[in-house]
């Protein structure tokens, strides 16, 4: 299992506080489990995945039900001026893992993430940023960050609309990324054959 410790440097490790080294460090957490998930070469790890999965749609509630709107209260209800970019691509980044990872669809997410992650990290980064806002109540964010539930994950849907959504997603968040839905289509296809 992939421990959850401190950013490696790079990441904001430096001089970033409870809640930014907290939130830096789940990303390196869940970087590790989507390369072990992808570590046996032209397989995935279905077990791995599925942590991975798990994992990042916590870390986007987090995000989404405490951080964002802990910062739009300190800020007298405005947003941050980059929360709109943070929920595209968390939208693009949840639609892509509804359907059965596919190289193709780990390649989009690892592209949305590797553009994703410097917004929120290092110096004056989102999560600095946030725990700035906090003050004094940012003891207060971290223990609701460290509280967060679970979030139920529903098994894997396929189809062409489901590629089309996630594909339209990826578009609206600002990404030019082909997830090659002919290539799942036929994948979908296969496995429907050898189920027969």
């Amino acid at each position: 299992m992939v421990e959850t410790g401190t950013p490696p440097a790079g990441k904001g490790a430096r001089s970033a506080g409870p809640v930014a080294a907290f939130l830096a460090a789940d990303h390196s957490r869940l970087d590790g489990w989507l390369d072990r998930a992808v570590a046996p070469p032209g397989a995935i790890d279905s077990a791995a995945y599925a942590t991975f999965r798990a994992g990042l749609l916590k870390h986007i509630g987090m995000e989404e039900k405490i951080l964002l709107p802990a910062a739009q209260r300190a800020r007298g209800g405005a947003p941050l001026p980059v929360a709109a970019k943070l929920r595209l691509d968390h939208g693009a980044l949840a639609a892509l893992l509804v359907p059965t990872p596919t190289p193709a669809i780990v390649a989009a997410i690892r592209a949305v993430l590797r553009a994703h992650n410097p917004l929120e990290e290092g110096p004056g980064g989102v999560y600095e940023v946030c725990e700035r806002l906090a003050g004094g109540e940012a003891g207060a964010l971290l223990a609701a960050l460290r509280a967060a539930p679970e979030v139920p994950v529903h098994p894997h849907v396929d189809g062409p609309r489901i590629i089309a959504a996630a594909q339209r997603a990826l578009a609206r968040a600002g990404y030019a990324i082909d997830i090659g839905a002919a290539s799942h289509e036929n994948t979908a296809q296969k496995e429907g054959a050898d189920e027969q």
